[in-house]
């Protein structure tokens, strides 16, 4: 075996270590009762009970912080893959510099800190004299997350005949039957890959909720674990909450891929 491929895979198991060991340890010492990461002091489902009992200190706080996260996930989500796939089409239909404009336009919130976006979306919300609470921080979540889902449909639109959604205007259909009954089945896929990335993206965002989440005591689960480490500790029950947010993201994944697999498999037979 040549130097170089042992260099390359040495390199990959590496990456692959720094990745997951973290997440992996979180997991292996969620199966014990001590409330220091680190130390073992026997197997335990004593966190889980509590996480699940609602048997912590200040439970309701984070219970209050975990159903505001998955709401305002869902939601910015849902109006991102409605949004970013009319832009993506928009986009798709643009010619020459009008669509290289558009489209560097869409990229520049991808590569923008989220703390800038965080700072100027403060900036205006004040300056519009809007309240900040659950509307500006979906609307926030809304601004960074479409971006993702045009860059996850606008492929599949490169790849449809143009041929078949023009025939549905000759046959009768208007733009938006057309793009109902054609379009949609068809972006469905790339689509659902795009609400499951801004879904993740808003579920893991702390930068911009935090200026945006006003004064009203609104804590999501990332707002909620700085603040708690603030206090100089972490909650013991956050090791099994986030093994369980992993496992949970990670058969997602599992099951889009399986399905994206199979569907290859029958359109090269």
């Amino acid at each position: 075996m040549k130097i170089t491929t042992i260099a390359a895979r040495a390199y990959i198991a590496l990456v692959l270590i720094l990745l997951y060991a973290p997440i992996v340890f979180i997991a292996v010492f969620s199966f014990t009762e001590a409330k220091s990461l680190g130390n073992w002091t026997g197997f335990s489902f004593t966190l889980y009970r509590n996480l699940f009992t609602g048997s912590l200190q200040n439970s309701s706080g984070l219970i209050s912080a975990v159903n505001n996260t998955l709401l305002i996930a869902l939601a910015a989500a849902l109006i991102s893959t409605v949004l970013g796939t009319l832009a993506a089409v928009g986009i798709h239909n643009l010619r020459g510099r009008k669509r290289q404009t558009m489209t560097f336009l869409n990229n520049i919130p991808l590569i923008n800190p989220d703390i800038i976006t965080g700072v100027s979306l403060f900036l205006l919300f004040v300056f519009l004299h809007i309240s900040q609470g659950y509307f500006t921080v979906i609307l926030a979540h809304v601004t960074f997350c479409t971006p993702y889902v045009v860059l996850s449909v606008l492929p599949k639109l490169s790849q449809i005949n143009p041929d078949i959604y023009a025939a549905a205007l000759d046959l009768g259909a208007t733009p938006g039957q057309a793009m109902r009954k054609i379009l949609i089945p068809m972006l469905r896929p790339n689509m659902i890959s795009g609400f499951i990335l801004a879904f993740t993206m808003s579920l893991d965002d702390f930068a911009v909720t935090f200026f945006t989440r006003g004064t009203i005591g609104l804590d999501t689960l990332s707002t909620y674990i700085y603040t708690d480490a603030r206090k100089g500790g972490l909650t013991p029950e956050l090791k099994p909450l986030m093994t369980i947010i992993f496992l949970l993201v990670l058969v997602v994944l599992l099951v889009i891929n399986i399905r994206q697999s199979r569907q290859t498999e029958k359109i090269q037979k």
